[in-house]
């Protein structure tokens, strides 16, 4: 696979852009500041329909303009495949699939396939729980692109739940829910026994769609095992060994059942104490609901679920997050990325390996190994503030960046 077209109109800095690209290396070199990113970040955004360096869209359109349009033209296997997204800040999002309008965005999903590594991406090793979550549910998406739904159903799920939590809690404490969390729960002057009764429906919901999303989750947190350490060995032969668990708000098959829910490091490996089998796990996650039914209505809040959940990076015998160096930090986040990209590969085809600014943070004997591990790829993006920054392992195309212009090189 491989991006031979990429089109921008009124997308960040750029008013209008149109880059002919080829399978192999290409760098786009420039001073920071200049747009290298927002290249590299609309092709992102056409694979995961969201930005790595922003929550929402708002940001990724040009100041003064309406909309932004990314347009992405795809090669695989001979076949060439044109992906075309409007972005509504405000408003609804649009997509086109070769020229013809789709029901949703999220139709176009998996038709181009990408694995970018970013600065922002030493969060995955020294950042919160939330990203980490994000970096396996957007694998998941990239690998099987229906769990785009799944996901978008558990999360329609959690808030409906949260509100009904919210006006329960509320109402439990004597200071009444108001009409406008009733109905955002989608009820009105309900009593505590249409509560429970209400509550117990998205119970259900919340077990089944979690469930899949776990299973899943579980299944390939034990695929990126071998392949993270392996990635990491290459990049820093001579550091500790690392592991990867996935930690979460069920408990342990020897925990109390009353206990409470597990912190992100401190939760039990779930992997190595329960079955994948969707249904097994529907039924704990319900049973776990109701265990901690009077904690989440004291609260008001969901605290089960793989909303709260982890993945853990250790680091020898000691977690990677406050113990890792910064060398070892971006290591750990380069090997979950190759990992990634390992994993889309045996699936079927190279997905386009993007490295945004990556060399400059690296010293040259882990420079010289990541080039020799990305060069065979059909197609390899790099951003980087000056051309000594790009390896020799890896030269090939090159366009400068500078004052909102892109210009091919050679």
């Amino acid at each position: 696979m491989h991006v031979a077209h990429l089109s921008l109109t009124d997308f960040r800095s750029y008013e209008a852009v149109e880059l002919g690209l080829e399978p192999g290396v290409t760098a786009f070199v420039g001073p920071n500041g200049q747009g290298k990113t927002n290249l590299v970040e609309a092709l992102g955004y056409a694979a995961t329909l969201s930005s790595h360096r922003v929550a929402n869209d708002a940001p990724l359109v040009r100041h003064g303009a309406g909309r932004a349009i990314v347009r992405v033209a795809v090669v695989r296997d001979d076949r060439r495949a044109l992906v075309e997204l409007e972005l509504n800040p405000g408003r609804a999002n649009r997509a086109r699939l070769n020229r013809s309008p789709v029901p949703r965005p999220r139709d176009v999903l998996g038709l181009l396939r990408t694995v970018l590594f970013a600065p922002e991406d030493l969060a995955l090793v020294k950042g919160d729980p939330s990203e980490r979550r994000r970096f396996l549910d957007d694998l998941l998406v990239a690998r099987a692109p229906r769990f785009a739904g799944v996901r978008a159903d558990y999360d329609r799920v959690l808030k409906q739940r949260g509100a009904l939590l919210r006006t329960a809690s509320a109402a439990r404490r004597g200071r009444g829910g108001g009409r406008r969390a009733e109905r955002e729960a989608g009820f009105a002057a309900a009593g505590a026994g249409d509560l429970l009764s209400t509550l117990e429906v998205w119970d259900a919901q919340l077990a089944r769609h979690g469930a899949e999303l776990l299973g899943a989750r579980l299944e390939l947190v034990e695929a990126l095992r071998p392949l993270t350490a392996r990635a990491y060995a290459t990049l820093a032969p001579a550091s500790d060994v690392v592991e990867l668990s996935y930690r979460g708000t069920l408990p342990a098959d020897d925990s109390p059942a009353d206990s409470p829910p597990a912190s992100s490091t401190d939760g039990p490996d779930l992997w190595k104490t329960l079955v994948t089998d969707r249904e097994v796990l529907a039924e704990r996650l319900r049973a776990r609901l109701l265990e901690m039914r009077d904690a989440e209505l004291e609260r008001g809040v969901t605290l089960v679920g793989p909303h709260r959940d982890d993945l853990f990076l250790g680091l020898g015998e000691l977690p990677a997050r406050g113990y890792a160096s910064h060398g070892e930090s971006w290591s750990f986040a380069l090997a979950l990325r190759l990992a990634a990209y390992d994993l889309l590969r045996a699936d079927g085809g190279d997905p386009v390996l993007i490295l945004d600014d990556v060399f400059a943070e690296l010293d040259t004997a882990r420079r010289r190994r990541l080039a020799e591990i990305v060069a065979p790829a059909e197609q390899v993006l790099i951003t980087a503030a000056v051309p000594e920054d790009v390896p020799a392992e890896l030269a090939g195309g090159r366009f400068d960046v500078a004052e909102g212009s892109v210009t091919r090189v050679g």
